[in-house]
């Protein structure tokens, strides 16, 4: 076996990108030219929402490492679905869904994106009307909200 080095990997077309967001998760990511990643989210010690949005093109899957979160989804009727994910559950995401995820504290997940095969990049469109509706709502009401499946 032989190890392809980090200038070689982008010269395929694969390189890693690391950050840390505004609501303080640290992001690591693996990404390919054909717009595919494999993504590890650590939340921080605070939960938070990420950032509601869309694909046009592209499938994710949310697997929940360690932790629990609330995957949120708004049908094209306008209703809202909230679904509460712990470790070990996952949750697949088709394209043109708006959807977020809220990370409770110390959570990890991973994510895979694939089938973006168009060169409109980044395939990633910002869902205000998603945001309006539960970007307001803090940690203890949605725990309200889903105590009932919430292991005590």
């Amino acid at each position: 076996m032989n190890e392809i080095s980090i200038e070689e990997a982008k010269l395929l077309g694969v390189e890693t990108i690391h950050n840390v967001m505004e609501n303080g998760e640290k992001r690591f990511r693996l990404v390919n030219q054909d717009g595919s990643s494999y993504i590890r989210t650590e939340s921080s010690t605070i939960g938070a929402w990420q950032n509601s949005h869309y694909h046009k093109h592209l499938n994710e899957i949310y697997i929940v490492e360690s932790g629990w979160i609330v995957y949120a989804e708004l049908a094209e009727s306008g209703e809202l679905t909230l679904k509460y994910l712990k470790s070990g559950e996952m949750v697949s995401v088709m394209p043109l869904k708006p959807h977020n995820i809220y990370m409770s504290p110390s959570t990890v997940t991973h994510v895979i994106k694939y089938g973006c095969r168009t060169v409109e990049k980044p395939d990633w469109f910002h869902s205000q009307e998603l945001d309006r509706l539960i970007k307001p709502i803090a940690e203890k009401e949605l725990i309200k909200m889903i105590e009932t499946r919430i292991d005590k």
